[in-house]
């Protein structure tokens, strides 16, 4: 074992996999074993894997300035570049960008900037954040409060309370409907639930509603039909401004530039943003806010002499270069247009295993989805455990296949957009032996109902 504490591992069951090379959508161990990589890294290899023209894009930069600093008035026309460009693709009015180097340290960022919109414009006391039950918004102290998972909040003791995080229904029909309750009647229910909550804390203490607008690591939930034009429709009422995390399920994800324009939510106030920003090939994080908020914020800024957050990274030339091209190539080979066409032939192909015993339901939008495994297909009850999960996840990688397992048993896809139908026929194929095995394991076990 290395000296290395590592990142969302267990600590007993490290160094299991040594990658040692990638090409397009397949990466190499140090064995020379080939995997197909179902999970695009950590959903974030838009592009795949050896791609010469952003390895060009980041050494020309290096050439060129391998570094400068944003701070006190200092700046580069790559990084002013890569905002115009980038806000230009927004559904934000008149958005302007922060730039960081992670997802969570971007909602970090969003959490301040919001106290310092609302301190600005004379409401402290609108400072609480609604966030949503098995919801995944990060690790860092703030972002970590606004996720909604067990593994990420368990000895940690976090500042939930002083951060003001709210929690209100995950919007997965699947897992929170009542018995004989329609899909509308379920939205009507947790909006109906949201508003409650909104009335008992007082409207004038919530600053904002943050929603994945398709979830990622709490299991790829995909709201019913209307959820998010209801939800909205509240917010507004309220006056609480929608924030919304496209760190997974921005950039052509669900087949579309934002996972907002796939599921109807009109001009978010807020957008956070990292990961295929760049195709995963340079850190980088963006946290846009609308003009208002940025406008409302200068004259505090002068006032104290600095705004006074930043990252030694922030808006790195390296990082804003790559990311400049990545957006050009986006563009340029109509990537979300195939990733729609692709994202439409991978959901037929997954829903072919919704007949399969182990699995309780398919779920998915664009390149994005999951099947949940259950222990009863009747009931839908769930496992007790993770172990099912973590064997499928296994048998895949014996059969050259790299996936996640989410949310305990729900089995994860979110593989680069450059796949090809015949790769997805690779994932597919590679699943079946998998959950075949996994069956055989639980029959074994007698972990699943007879």
């Amino acid at each position: 074992m290395s000296n290395m504490i590592y990142p969302t591992t267990n600590f007993k069951a490290t160094e299991t996999l040594t990658m040692e090379r990638g090409d397009g959508v397949y990466v190499y161990d140090n064995q020379g074993n080939q995997y197909l990589e179902g999970l695009a890294g950590l959903w974030c290899t838009s592009l795949g894997y050896n791609n010469r023209e952003l390895i060009d894009t980041a050494a020309e930069q290096m050439g060129q300035l391998s570094y400068s600093h944003m701070f006190g008035g200092k700046t580069h026309q790559v990084g002013i570049d890569l905002a115009d460009k980038l806000t230009a693709m927004l559904p934000i009015e008149n958005a302007k960008v922060f730039f960081g180097n992670s997802g969570s340290d971007a909602n970090d960022s969003q959490v301040k900037m919001l106290r310092y919109y609302f301190n600005a414009i004379g409401k402290p006391e609108k400072f609480k954040i609604i966030a949503r039950e098995r919801s995944y918004h990060g690790v860092t102290v703030a972002s970590a409060c606004l996720t909604g998972l067990h593994a990420n909040h368990t000895y940690f003791d976090l500042p939930f309370d002083a951060l003001g995080i709210l929690r209100t229904d995950a919007p997965h029909y699947y897992r929170g409907a009542l018995p004989g309750e329609s899909e509308e009647q379920f939205v009507d229910r947790i909006v109906n639930n949201l508003e409650q909550l909104i009335l008992e804390e007082g409207a004038d203490t919530i600053a904002a509603f943050i929603a994945e607008p398709i979830t990622g690591a709490s299991g790829v939930i995909v709201p019913p039909a209307g959820y998010y034009q209801k939800v909205q429709a509240v917010l507004n009422k309220y006056d609480i401004l929608f924030w919304a995390d496209e760190v997974i399920t921005g950039f052509g994800r669900t087949g579309n530039d934002f996972g907002c324009t796939t599921m109807g939510i009109e001009k978010p106030a807020m957008m956070t943003m990292a990961k295929q920003l760049s195709s995963a090939y340079m850190p980088i994080s963006a946290a846009a806010i609308r003009g208002d908020m940025y406008e409302a914020m200068i004259q505090p800024t002068a006032d104290v002499g600095v705004f006074g957050h930043g990252f030694t990274y922030s808006g790195h030339p390296v990082a804003s270069a790559v990311a400049l091209k990545t957006l050009e190539i986006y563009e340029r080979d109509n990537i979300f247009g195939h990733a729609a066409t692709m994202g439409e032939y991978m959901q037929k192909r997954l829903a072919e295993f919704r007949d399969h015993p182990l699995v309780g339901e398919v779920r998915g939008a664009g390149m994005i989805g999951a099947l949940e495994m259950v222990a009863d297909k009747t009931t839908g009850a769930a496992f007790e455990s993770g172990e099912v999960g973590a064997f499928a996840v296994q048998s895949c990688q014996n059969h050259g296949m790299i996936i996640r397992a989410v949310a305990g048993n729900s089995l994860a896809f979110c593989p680069p957009l450059i796949m090809t139908e015949a790769q997805i026929d690779e994932m597919v194929d590679k699943l079946a032996i998998a959950l075949d095995e996994t069956l055989d394991f639980v029959t074994r076990k007698g972990l699943i109902a007879a």
